[in-house]
């Protein structure tokens, strides 16, 4: 047989950023003085890079903007310069290499260049709160960077294999981070509490893709795929129960019920800057799991595994809604939300079906990306607010904000509508596509059942603006940060505004990736 060196274009971008990590490694030790900002620009550097490798390899950039160029004149040309660029990142086929054990496709590019642009935010929005309190090392730069280069592995896996590398890769860079703070009590406490509840979600995750290759006798995604397409080379049995054991693995990285015991406690316990990481980049890693595994590899169980989803989404968003109500501190209320809000992710991707799922998958992924967009500015807001000795994580912190700073109580009360879902910002439309594909597949009772939570959850999220408009301030100490935090932090809130009345561009992007992959 002869011996093929494989590709290693599909992935240029993986392999850029753990180079550019490796040299980090390697000048730490040689730079401690100035280790922790060399770091952080190179990290940055290492997400632009990455996005942009992302963006360029494997496509044929001239010829495809000359194609758009010669078909308009140059005024429409700059007019449609979105449809440029959505047409840009559709004309990618997708490629396999490794041994099918990697793939890079038009949804991989998406969900990579939103994950490298949410982490560039985090570091953006958390440097300060990390110097404030002499946290801010190269180790966390490096990982920050490392969990990211998981997320990017797992956005292109094809392989039971290359899913299970990468989950771990995240997952072992998220216990250290939440632990990064070793003289608080709280974070190593919340650190050891995601330890243990992750390696017994990897090993759920595991044990189910066992029972996955016993049955199939493939580890590939793709083979798993056509195995389940004959039903004799298959043993039916052992694939519903490892497919249990998948979906409890899935459940836990979202931290959806009845595995989202850890969400609340890891949230309130870790630094908020390594809370901001958690709940917006690592939650792109989830769903591409759920999109890898369920919808790619065993889509011929879609009848058994959409109805666990559903069951699983419908508890997330009433115990979710139903807890944040009580809830004073305003780490553990978003994460209380979060848990609702993927709940109702999971409800977009499970009204698939045989006969149609391009509106489930468009759905759950804009209702993916709303979310990151929505996370990132409403904890942006709370590491703005917070200074050494002082931690903005209570509803009462937020009292009076008005009369401190009306642009921040402006743009804090913009990502409570967006959560709240209501017209028009970025949020209600997220909320009104996986209704409209709950309709579509014949739920109707569960989209009236979502509605009514999601009127339960506006309380809470309203609450947020009574106590920045009407009550009085506790503390009229003046909001302090950068000029280039500030900036970047009201342009990141004004985007849900923006995506909410034009949400077209968006909704388009998400129609166009799903459709090349399916």
């Amino acid at each position: 047989m002869e011996f093929q060196i494989p590709s290693f274009s599909p992935a240029a971008p993986e392999i850029t950023v753990a180079a550019i990590g490796l040299f980090m490694l390697l000048l730490v030790s040689f730079a401690r003085r100035s280790a922790s900002q060399i770091t952080y620009y190179l990290t940055h550097a290492a997400l632009l890079i990455g996005a942009g490798v992302t963006i360029f390899v494997g496509r044929d950039f001239s010829a495809t903007v000359g194609k758009l160029y010669a078909q308009a004149p140059l005024g429409e040309f700059i007019r449609n310069i979105g449809q440029i660029a959505l047409g840009y990142l559709g004309s990618s086929e997708p490629q396999f290499t490794f041994g099918q054990m990697y793939l890079a496709d038009p949804l991989g590019d998406l969900l990579k260049i939103a994950v490298c642009a949410a982490v560039a935010l985090v570091l953006v929005y958390g440097r300060r709160y990390l110097q404030d309190r002499k946290l801010e090392s190269p180790e966390y730069y490096l990982l920050v960077l490392f969990a990211t280069l998981g997320i990017m592995v797992l956005i292109s896996a094809a392989s039971l294999i290359t899913v299970y590398v990468g989950l771990e890769l995240l997952s072992l860079s998220s216990y250290a981070l939440v632990a990064i703070n070793r003289d608080s009590v709280r974070s190593t406490e919340a650190a050891m509490k995601y330890f243990v509840l992750g390696a017994l979600a990897s090993g759920l995750l595991l044990y189910g893709m066992s029972m996955v290759y016993g049955a199939t006798q493939s580890l590939g995604l793709v083979d798993v795929g056509l195995a389940l397409v004959d039903p004799q080379t298959a043993n039916r049995t052992v694939l519903l129960f490892g497919l249990v054991f998948l979906v409890a693995g899935i459940a836990f990285k979202l931290g959806v019920v009845p595995f989202h015991m850890w969400i609340p406690d890891v949230y309130e316990g870790a630094p908020t800057a390594v809370t901001l990481f958690i709940a917006s980049a690592s939650k792109l890693a989830a769903f591409a799991m759920l999109c890898r595994l369920l919808a790619f590899g065993l889509w011929g169980l879609v009848d058994h595994w959409k109805l666990m989803l559903l069951f699983v989404g419908v508890s997330s968003i009433i115990l979710g809604n139903i807890s944040a109500i009580a809830q004073t501190n305003l780490k553990r209320m978003l994460a209380y939300s979060g848990i609702s809000h993927m709940g109702f992710l999971l409800l977009g991707f499970a009204s698939t079906s045989l006969n149609g799922s391009t509106i489930a998958y468009v759905s759950a992924l804009f209702y993916a990306l709303s979310y990151m967009l929505t996370t990132l500015a409403g904890f942006g807001v709370m590491l703005l607010m917070s200074r050494a000795g002082f931690e903005a994580e209570d509803i009462d912190d937020l009292k009076g904000l008005n009369k401190r700073s009306s642009w921040w109580a402006g743009m804090m009360a913009i990502v409570m509508f967006s959560m709240a879902g209501i017209p028009f910002f970025l949020g209600f439309f997220a909320k009104f596509f996986v209704l409209q594909a709950l309709w579509s597949a014949g739920h109707a009772s569960l989209a009236v059942l979502a509605v009514a939570m999601s009127l339960i959850g506006a309380f809470y999220y309203l609450r947020i603006v009574k106590v920045m408009f009407f009550d009085e301030p506790v503390n009229l100490a003046p909001i302090e940060a950068g000029r280039g935090v500030r900036t970047v932090l009201s342009a990141n809130v004004l985007a849900l505004a923006v995506f909410g009345l034009f949400p077209g561009f968006l909704v388009q992007l998400c129609v166009i990736v799903i459709q090349s992959v399916q």
